[in-house]
Parts: C-alpha cells; structure tokens; sequence
C-alpha cells in the first residue's frame, strides 16, 4: 500500500490527490485503484488508464485535476525550466467556488523527470493570472493579486516551494488599481526584462472595452521586487471606431522583438466577424515610456487571435512560433472566440504574415473540451507546453470548454520538423505529440 502525501502522478499516466485520506493499491502495471479513507472532508479523485483506449482521459501529462463538480476550475497555465533542468509548473482557480474576487490563489508543481511526472510543492494565497520565469537563476512569477487586482511580483530561491510576500513597494507590490494579465512572456533585450500589461480602468464599461494596453519594463540589474525600479508606458484605450466597429479590445499581450530590433506588443483583439480572427501590433519605444498604435497597419490575420496566444522567437529556424487555438473551417461557429477545441502550432517569419504549421491537438467536440491558454518554451529540438484543458474525466467532465478540469503538459518533439501536411484531420481525439 502507498499513502499519498503530496499530489502525484502514478505510473506515469494517474492523477491522485495528494491527502492522508487517500490511499492507493497497485493492482497492475495499468491499473490503480483508489481507496477513499474519509477520515477528513475531502474531495475523493480517482484514476483512469490512459493506455487503455479509453476516451475520457485527456492527451499528455496530467499536472492537475479539479472536478467540475468542485465549483474550482483551473486557468492561467504556466511552466519554467529551473538551472538544474527540473520543470516548474503553475494554474490559478477560478469558478463559484474560488476566491478570485477577493484573493485568487495558484499552486506550483515541480517535475524531476522532463516532465513524465509531477508534484505539487506550492500553494500561493493572493497570486492570479501569474507567468513563472527565470531571471539570473532566480525563479520569479508575476501576475496580479487577484482577478482585476493589484500587479505583483515574487521570488522563490528554493525552486518554488516558498516565495516572498509583496506587502510593500520594496517587496513586490509594483502598481496598484485594477490589472488585467494572462500568464504572458517576460522577455530580455537591450538591458531590461518586457512585459506586457493590461488594466482594467478605462472610462467603458464592460469585459474588453474597459482594458487599457501598456508595457512595463525593469532593467535587468535592477532588484525586480522594487516598483521604484519599474517604468510603464502610456495607456492605450479602448476605441470603438477600430475594425469597422468590431474591435473587441486589447487583451492578454505579447512583448516581442522586431527583427528590425524594436519591441512590440502582439495583442488578442476579441475581434468576431466573418469567421476571420485579428491581432494587434503595438509599438513601443526603445525607453519603453511610449506605446503607440496606427489602426491603417497595426491589425493582422492572425490565427486563433480571438483567445490567448504566447510568441516567441526560434534562433535557429530563425521563425516566430506560437500555440493557439486556430479554427479549422469544419469548426467554424457564430462566435468564434468559444471555439478552442484545436490547438495549433504557427509560425512566421516577420510577425505579420502567419501559416498554420501543425495541428497538435484536436477534438471534435467543441462544447465541453479545450486545449487553452497554452504557456510554452523551447527545449532543444521540442517545444514543452502546458494546456488548461477542458476534458472528459469518466464522470460529469468539463462543465464546458472554457471552465477547464484539468492542468496538462506536453512535448512537442522535432517541432522544427513538422509540415502542414502533418495536419490531422479526423472525428477523434487526435495528438502528435509524445505522450508521458
């Protein structure tokens, strides 16, 4: 018998909650069977085996897993890789049951083993939206407070077990009001670490109108937990006239470098009209204090422009990549920014022209299952990604494609390599990635 102390992963291919209350017996190489012990109030997860052909259990690594029934959904997905190679994943929660409104909280996972399996090490009360980075070897996350909450910043200095408390300007409180984020790339270029911001306090009322678009930056000398270090540039507000009247607003951005050597901010644009989806390019100044935007040329097709996307820049191919969730015409629907049921892998060699390079995740059913808010990095040869994932899980499932039941990771192998004829174009669950 195994008692589970902290949450893990079994055999490579089962979830468990790591409590005193649950214990588990190995009844084969593919089977586990999990014995509830009600000796607190707690929420009893069991295990499927995904090697089994059986259909509800979703592709990848499972990270974390939060029942539909729990009222707590899991967002923002976020992953780092520390000096020594482990993996450093993180989610928030959100949902009827959370506590967002007020002080969201995100927990921290680590994987010893390239991310085959994973550990729960962390639990942050007042962390949302958050992106884990690694700065000097120091590993940092930067989100918000809580949902349209103050900005904020930690430090761990043992790999994410422990991270500081931003009571103050000097400890990671950088800017107060209301922000909105995502878990975006903080980037390093000409001395100073970019990231892109939104806040929530524009004179329009409503989600997308209300949010203001600007860039912070830090240089990378600097102490990052002290606010006096960091400088913002001006806001960019909501204009209605954009997109023939259909801009949706500036959300969840992108700081990115130009192959001309000037920083931009690639935005969501929430745009919806015939099918087609749009992003943004913001231009910012090389000080950093001036974001400015031309509405004749700063709107691009962009696939899967409508939800969140990560960019970043391969040295090697010399190309721009981003996961996202790219709507084949068989997917096409009224809104299309509840269509996320296919992540895709794009690429670019300019940032303003992009092809669908391979499709690497797909489910016919688009209702109740997602492949979303993909963070992602290089590793060598693959791209290692973490997906808030809506999914079946033998029960009640995701109560939809947006409320997500599970935290998921993934490698891309030889990403390089793949052509758009690797594309997959059938009615079933379908990856092409190595499964763990």
């Amino acid at each position: 018998m195994v008692a589970a102390s902290t949450l893990s992963i079994f055999n490579n291919h089962f979830l468990t909650i790591a409590m005193p209350n649950l214990i588990f017996k190995k009844l084969s190489d593919n089977y586990y069977l999990m014995m509830c012990l009600l000796l607190i109030n707690a929420p009893c997860i069991y295990a499927q085996n995904i090697n089994a052909g059986i259909s509800n259990i979703p592709p990848g690594t499972i990270v974390a897993y939060s029942p539909a029934s729990s009222g707590l959904f899991i967002g923002s997905p976020s992953i780092a890789v520390l000096p020594n190679g482990n993996y450093v994943a993180s989610h928030d929660f959100f949902g009827p049951n959370g506590t967002e409104n007020s002080r969201g909280v995100s927990r921290i996972y680590k994987s010893v083993n390239k991310g085959k399996s994973w550990q729960n090490i962390a639990e942050i009360k007042g962390q949302f939206w958050s992106k884990l980075f690694l700065h000097k070897k120091v590993l940092y996350i930067l989100g918000t407070w809580k949902e349209y909450g103050n900005i904020i910043i930690r430090k761990s200095l043992d790999g994410g077990n422990t991270w500081t408390e931003p009571i103050d300007n000097k400890s990671g409180l950088l800017l107060k009001g209301a922000y909105h984020c995502a878990p975006m790339p903080v980037i390093n270029y000409k001395g100073r670490l970019w990231r892109a911001m939104e806040d929530a306090m524009g004179p329009m009322k409503g989600w997308g109108k209300m949010f203001g678009s600007f860039m912070m930056s830090v240089s990378e000398d600097a102490d990052l937990l002290d606010a006096e270090n960091w400088i913002s540039s001006n806001t960019l507000r909501y204009d209605s006239t954009y997109l023939s009247g259909y801009f949706g607003g500036w959300l969840e951005g992108n700081a990115v470098v130009t192959k001309e050597g000037n920083v931009v901010n690639i935005l969501r644009t929430a745009y919806d009209r015939d099918g087609k989806e749009k992003a943004a390019i913001i231009k910012i100044s090389e000080d950093g204090k001036n974001a400015t935007f031309n509405p004749d040329n700063g709107f691009i097709n962009f696939p899967g422009g409508s939800k969140k996307f990560a960019i970043h820049y391969d040295l090697k191919s010399k190309l721009y990549y981003t996961l996202s969730n790219y709507i084949p015409d068989r997917y096409k629907a009224a809104y299309i920014g509840n269509t996320r049921n296919v992540l895709a892998l794009c690429s670019s060699a300019n940032l303003r022209e992009w092809q669908v390079k391979s499709i690497i995740l797909e489910h016919p059913d688009k209702k109740k299952h997602g492949f979303q808010y993909a963070d992602w990095q290089f590793e060598g040869k693959d791209i290692i990604a973490v997906s808030r994932t809506a999914y079946d899980d033998g029960s009640e499932g995701a109560r939809n494609f947006h409320d997500a039941n599970y935290l998921t990771f993934h490698r891309i192998k030889n990403f390089r390599k793949l052509k758009s004829k690797d594309n997959l174009n059938k009615d079933e669950t379908i990856e092409i990635l190595e499964l763990h």
